[in-house]
């Protein structure tokens, strides 16, 4: 699973903490849904956790849970490490390298599996493998959260989700904004029943399947 960042690259002063604008605008609005959805203790896999920013932020906000941060990246774990070590989380333990479209994860079982902006900045072969990863680790009643940009009924639901869909595709044609009613199907597939879908800002959604 090869990531690609939407935005520019920033770091901070010593250079070992990537800050990037997407994830610093939306940890707020992700954290609120997460709220609603996330059990009180327990353990999270975060799937394609970039920078890290959402590890530190939403790790801080849940301490009751054991939050483990995955990217197959080595420089963006470095930066989720650095992001860790800075906020002084205590719960979310170094971060390991996932592949999900591996057949064999280095965790065997988790509560939830939360993946953000990950699915359309890579091959479509990831979300396959998220979905099928998250069906292997979690229990009857287990959550996957998915958040980003989606199409539905194959229309994208606004102008700057279409001409996203176009950069990317123009970066790798194997990128691009996922349709609605595919990852549900195939979530469906592997067990899993969209409970809710919530609007979110810039034309993103939040996605919450449950394990039946």
């Amino acid at each position: 699973m090869a990531r690609t960042p939407t935005h520019a690259d920033g770091y901070d002063a010593k250079g070992a903490r990537r800050i990037y604008p997407s994830p610093e605008n939306n940890k707020g609005p992700i954290l609120e849904v997460l709220k609603t959805v996330l059990p009180s203790s327990g353990f999270v896999l975060e799937v394609g956790a970039g920078s890290g920013q959402h590890t530190a932020h939403f790790a801080a906000h849940f301490s009751g849970l054991e939050w483990q941060a995955t990217e197959p990246e080595p420089d963006l774990r470095t930066s989720i490490a650095a992001w860790i070590d800075y906020a002084g989380i205590e719960n979310a333990p170094a971060p390991l390298e996932l592949d999900c479209r591996e057949d064999h994860w280095p965790v065997d079982q988790a509560d939830a599996v939360i993946s953000s902006n990950m699915i359309h900045i890579s091959p479509w072969a990831s979300c396959v493998g998220l979905i099928a990863g998250a069906a292997r680790i979690l229990g009857k009643g287990g959550i996957l959260y998915i958040y980003g940009p989606f199409s539905e009924g194959g229309v994208h639901t606004s102008p700057g989700n279409a001409n996203f869909n176009a950069a990317l595709k123009s970066r790798n044609p194997e990128y691009g904004v996922r349709d609605l009613d595919d990852v549900t199907t195939l979530a469906k597939d592997h067990g899993f029943a969209l409970e809710r879908r919530v609007s979110m800002p810039s034309n993103n959604l939040s996605l919450i399947y449950r394990k039946s």
